[in-house]
């Protein structure tokens, strides 16, 4: 394999560098990030093999990622954008309310937000997530867009982090004690 870029692994999927931090941050005694596997129901199985050839997702997974931060709770998924604009389709009403109901129990949730024609990395907090939510429910916008995203919460690579969200989630906590 060639060597890693500062601008982290060229063509591999968010999900992937995302995986790739985690395990330096274990690594480093720094996290412990789980991926939680997108639950399926089967319908074909190839019976030599017994390998799944037909499956469909089933609706209900939480999010893409949990575990702690030092100590702090912490669970969020991954997006990613092609366009200036996200879709609030895109996140489903489930997995709001579970992003709520861990707030409430003193964790923090979050999305990691990757605008791929930028090639630029957002940690979005789940109060704005929130706030774009409730507007679609009160019949707005059913998205947010590019310059609603906080500027100050960007994911930046550090050395082999591809995605160094620790930064920003402790940008996040330092805010909610100011704000306390």
């Amino acid at each position: 394999m060639g060597t890693w870029k500062s601008r982290g692994l060229r063509g591999s999927t968010l999900e992937d560098m995302i995986n790739h931090t985690n395990e330096a941050y274990r690594e480093k005694k720094l996290a412990l990030i789980q991926k939680i596997p997108t639950p399926i129901t089967p319908i074909t199985i190839e019976k030599s093999t017994r390998h799944i050839t037909l499956a469909y997702f089933d609706q209900k997974s939480t999010v893409d990622y949990i575990g702690a931060v030092q100590g702090i709770p912490v669970c969020f998924d991954a997006k990613e954008c092609a366009v200036k604009t996200f879709p609030l389709q895109n996140i489903h009403e489930h997995q709001i309310r579970f992003m709520k109901e861990f707030e409430e129990q003193g964790g923090i949730a979050f999305i990691i937000l990757h605008f791929t024609a930028l090639d630029e990395m957002y940690y979005v907090p789940f109060r704005d997530l929130e706030k774009f939510w409730k507007r679609m429910e009160a019949g707005g916008r059913k998205s947010f867009i590019y310059d609603e995203v906080d500027k100050t919460y960007q994911i930046h690579a550090s050395r082999d982090i591809l995605v160094h969200y620790l930064e920003t989630i402790q940008k996040d906590l330092t805010e909610r004690d100011s704000a306390q």
